[in-house]
């Protein structure tokens, strides 16, 4: 006899959060990336036609027709996904916006387009699937390649990489993480903690390409991140309830919580010295690890301050999108007045 399927709060099935099938090859790491999305929007009740999936080019742009299929959706021109969704975010700024994007989406053409949405503080979880190659094309190296490394059909590649969360920091991001796909709670609960951002949540998931960039000796490749992985911070989330206090600890030490469900989370501190809320810390970290061969992952910056888009707009609480023609336009005497001034 079959089991009914478990329902989430609203009702609903993590089979209600699925969409097409996968056409990316097996083994890709987008694939792990949309499942942690679909277990995420499932844990957290979100209501997908709350939600908006954007995208660009490449094959990270397929991704949101594998998850989420009763969400909006729009696909966007290679790069230009941050104009859409700021327009998009400006007419409905109560919507949750999802963004997938790419090595070569973000960290080439773009570039623009990703740090002036960091400057703008657009309300979005912005994830880039990074595995360093123009996969969709088949296998030319992309902005985050390695220097150095090899390709069997693109050869050497001589041109040093873009890291994409230095990037964000230097544009005023006030969330950027990274994140392995082959790391799936931690995928799970860096995601969920950019859904709780008011702003520009940038995650940057290593997420290997299995036909064009698996080598061991790549920075993007399941073995090198399995035995590099430096992880920041043990990460879990939960929604906002009353505040849990816990006694002081110290580095290499841990303490069970009890949460407002009834389960339970460990917390160990694996780095004394590191503050998520210091951007030059952040940076000169990435660096370090880069210098070490770290794959460092987990919030490498966190801001709480910094207004959104909508807030700086000072957008009303209604979405834009909802307003009549009479609410949105001036009457023809303001109109009439308004030319006057210029005369």
């Amino acid at each position: 006899m079959d089991r009914a399927p478990k329902l989430n709060a609203l009702g609903l099935s993590k089979a209600d959060y699925a969409a097409a099938p996968s056409t990316l090859c097996k083994g890709c790491g987008h694939n792990s990336v949309a499942a942690q999305l679909i277990q995420v929007a499932y844990e957290l009740n979100l209501r997908p036609h709350d939600i908006i999936k954007l995208s660009g080019i490449g094959c990270s742009s397929k991704s949101p027709a594998y998850f989420l299929g009763q969400s909006h959706g729009f696909n966007s021109l290679h790069g230009r996904m941050p104009s859409l969704g700021t327009g998009a975010l400006q007419a409905n700024h109560n919507v949750r916006a999802i963004g997938i994007s790419g090595d070569g989406d973000t960290g080439s053409i773009g570039l623009g387009q990703f740090k002036h949405m960091m400057r703008r503080n657009v309300r979005m979880v912005y994830i880039v699937e990074n595995n360093g190659v123009y996969g969709l094309t088949k296998g030319q190296f992309s902005a985050t390649a390695d220097y150095g490394q090899k390709l069997k059909y693109a050869g050497t590649n001589p041109f040093p990489a873009i890291d994409i969360c230095t990037e964000a920091l230097a544009a005023g991001a006030g969330f950027v993480a990274r994140a392995f796909a082959g790391d799936a709670k931690q995928v799970r609960e860096v995601v969920k903690a950019g859904l709780s951002f008011r702003g520009t949540a940038v995650i940057d998931i290593i997420s290997p390409c299995v036909a064009f960039n698996d080598e061991p000796d790549s920075t993007k490749s399941y073995a090198y991140g399995r035995e590099h992985q430096v992880t920041l911070q043990e990460i879990g989330f939960f929604p906002a309830e009353d505040e849990i206090v816990v006694a002081d600890y110290g580095p290499g030490e841990f303490q069970v919580v009890e949460l407002h469900d009834g389960s339970r989370m460990t917390l160990r501190k694996l780095e004394a010295d590191y503050e998520a809320n210091d951007a030059t810390v952040a940076i000169t970290r990435i660096r370090r690890a880069e210098e070490a061969g770290e794959l460092l992952t987990g919030i490498l910056y966190y801001d709480a301050e910094r207004p959104s888009l909508a807030e700086t707009s000072n957008l009303i609480n209604r979405p834009l999108s909802s307003l009549a023609d009479n609410e949105l336009r001036p009457s023809a005497g303001k109109l009439d007045e308004l030319l006057a001034g210029y005369a």
